[in-house]
């Protein structure tokens, strides 16, 4: 029989990997902060990257599996913005063409969030 957790920690770990990653290689978040927001680039990666950990680690929890379920799906929804940067400030064709394909992968993604908040 499959473990009904299972949804929830992919997700968990899908979000905790990416919020490591903020720290560990974050010139690549870097680029996808808007230039207008107040502060540096540097800062709002990290920001990010704990509030992916945080989602994280609220999804893995059951207690706090509804709300984090819910977090995550609205914290996919905010960075997509960040994610339409990216494809259009791609400089070489093989960029644009995976920055742009993966921007409809935001949907799934957000269903995915809305299923573990929904199962919990």
């Amino acid at each position: 029989m499959a473990d009904p957790h299972r949804p929830a920690h992919l997700l968990a770990g899908a979000l905790g990997f990416m919020g490591v990653l903020h720290f560990a290689v974050p010139k690549p978040f870097d680029a996808l902060i808007p230039a207008s927001l107040p502060g540096s680039r540097r800062a709002w990666t990290y920001g990010s990257g704990v509030a992916e950990l945080a989602v994280a680690a609220a999804v893995a929890v059951p207690r706090t599996r509804r709300l984090g379920g819910l977090a995550a799906a609205l914290l996919f929804l905010g960075v997509f913005p960040g994610n339409v940067k990216m494809a259009v400030d791609a400089k070489t064709t093989p960029q644009r063409a995976v920055a742009w394909g993966r921007l409809p992968l935001q949907w799934p993604l957000i269903a995915w969030a809305l299923k573990v908040r929904d199962r919990a």
